[in-house]
């Protein structure tokens, strides 16, 4: 999906991201935990598969019980933030 097509929450939710890694030096975990609350307030929970209708989330969990591949990819979306500064 492009960006023009991606829907509004999802643009909001890369933008706070990106701001979060801009204004601190914030590992991937306080980025998992950062989008955890984000996405509590919002009214988001855990579902075994992501439902943007029903605001259910399969990485509504703890980092630490995260798939590896998910931890990774909050270690490069720092990453990259990082590699803009």
């Amino acid at each position: 999906m492009s960006w023009d097509d991606a829907p509004d929450w999802q643009k909001d939710s890369a933008r706070l991201g990106v701001e979060f890694h801009l204004n601190g030096e914030h590992g991937p975990e306080a980025s998992h935990n950062s989008w955890l609350a984000q996405k509590q307030a919002e009214g988001w929970v855990y579902g075994p598969v992501k439902d943007a209708e029903k605001k259910e989330h399969p990485c509504f969990v703890p980092y630490d019980q995260l798939p590896k591949e998910q931890q990774v990819k909050d270690y490069l979306f720092r990453a990259v933030v990082h590699a803009f500064k």
